[in-house]
């Protein structure tokens, strides 16, 4: 199947309903007139910081990415693969659309190992099987997949959404949009840069320009701008009108390319 795009969501878009509502009502009116397959996946970042929160749990990212002891794992699972991801199926249930909620590990979508014995549970997603993700768009479902995994073993894994998304487009030869609360990669003033190639992005790396969640975001960009042999969007949710010219096919936010 040609043409699909894969959406990454932040997990701050969760909570805020009024922008949920704009991003399915934008989604809802373009694929009315225009058939074209598209998969959300979804992070939760907020839901998890909120119920560790109310657990009295404290929680630490490194390189930003979270860490996670397993004896944690079951309650971030509960965030982002129960809570998280029926948030957003109940939202797309309401906006008529004929939805499936996912996680990396149905029918292999992604192949899940440990990243790191010092972060704990959190793991990595190579590319899986993409028969189900085709099965499911071929008979018009729409796939929400949360990003929680599961490795060989059993073992329930918490992977980063970027990386999870990166993974899904490149087993389906996807395009790739990584959307969050920001307009995409902004310079040391905070100005929008509209392309970034690997060489650019490894100098604002070594210059603290790009640090946390988008130096992950960005690595998992350029991943996916290399394999693909295209650009990969790093942008912003909160404008409904820049999600209708993504979804035409138009470049937003920054466009990352490999080289």
């Amino acid at each position: 199947m040609n043409n699909i795009l894969v959406i990454k969501l932040g997990g701050a878009l969760i909570e805020n309903d009024a922008s949920l509502n704009a991003l399915f009502d934008g989604l809802s009116g373009y694929l009315r007139e225009n058939r074209r397959p598209v998969i959300l996946v979804h992070g939760g970042g907020c839901l998890v910081d909120d119920l560790l929160k109310q657990l009295g749990i404290k929680s630490e990212k490194k390189n930003g990415l979270r860490v996670t002891p397993f004896e944690h794992i079951q309650y971030i699972t509960g965030a982002l693969a129960g809570t998280a991801n029926k948030l957003m199926l109940a939202k797309a249930i309401q906006y008529k659309f004929n939805a499936v909620g996912l996680c990396l590990s149905d029918a292999a979508l992604c192949e899940i190992g440990q990243l790191d014995p010092e972060l704990g549970a959190v793991g990595t997603a190579a590319t899986g099987s993409p028969k189900l993700l085709n099965l499911l768009l071929e008979n018009d479902y729409f796939p929400i997949i949360s990003s929680i995994g599961i490795t060989p073993e059993g073992q329930l894994m918490n992977v980063n959404a970027d990386q999870a998304a990166t993974s899904i487009a490149m087993s389906l030869n996807a395009d790739l949009a990584l959307l969050s609360d920001v307009d995409g990669i902004l310079d040391k003033d905070r100005n929008l840069i509209t392309d970034m190639t690997g060489e650019k992005a490894a100098e604002l790396i070594e210059n603290g320009v790009i640090t946390g969640g988008m130096e992950v975001k960005v690595k998992a960009a350029l991943k996916a701008s290399k394999t693909l042999g295209k650009a990969v969007s790093v942008a912003g949710w909160k404008n409904p009108q820049l999600l209708k010219q993504l979804l035409a096919g138009e470049a937003i936010g920054t466009q990352v390319k490999a080289s």
